[in-house]
Order: structure tokens, then C-alpha cells, then sequence
């Protein structure tokens, strides 16, 4: 199964698990059983057309899936997705 890497900021929301494995074929369907099975994730994660946030990056191995085919970017069994959050930050 293809693997989804949760940031540190967000494992509040998986009960701690750095870890979900999903058996989605594309990114899209991947991160839709990721918020599926973890439903406070989907209000940080999705907007309210269920597409990922803009200020959200997604990686299919080192890969921005924006240069690749977005969300519809096909995952095969041995993909590993990170999951990036903005970081606001300043002076």
C-alpha cells in the first residue's frame, strides 16, 4: 500500500500516527481516504469544493504534484506522499 506521510502538526488529528497507509490510486483519492478516516484532518486538508487547500503542498515521492498531474497524479503501491502545511511565521 501506497503511504502518506502526516507532518507533526497535524498528527493531533491521527492519533499520533506519522503513518497512513492508503490504497488509493491517485493523490486525490489517497488524501480522500486519508480525511475519510480521520475527519479532523479534512477542514485543515480539503477546501469546501473537497480539492486541497492551495497553501497545502503535496509530494508524490520528491515531486510537487502541481508539476506533476495535480491531484489526479496516478499513486502506485510503493509511493510514499508528504504532506506539507504552510508554516506562518515573521518578526
Amino acid at each position: 500500500m501506497a503511504k502518506i506521510i502526516i507532518p507533526t502538526p497535524l498528527r493531533k488529528f491521527t492519533g499520533n500516527a506519522g503513518v497512513f497507509e492508503t490504497s488509493g490510486t491517485t493523490v486525490r483519492e489517497a488524501i480522500q481516504q486519508l480525511t475519510e478516516t480521520h475527519g479532523g484532518l479534512s477542514r485543515h486538508l480539503l477546501d469546501d469544493n473537497h480539492k486541497i487547500r492551495s497553501f497545502i503542498r503535496v509530494y508524490l515521492g520528491e515531486n510537487d504534484i502541481n508539476s506533476l498531474q495535480k491531484d489526479e497524479t496516478a499513486v502506485e503501491s510503493d509511493s510514499v506522499i508528504s504532506i506539507v502545511p504552510a508554516i506562518a511565521g515573521g518578526i
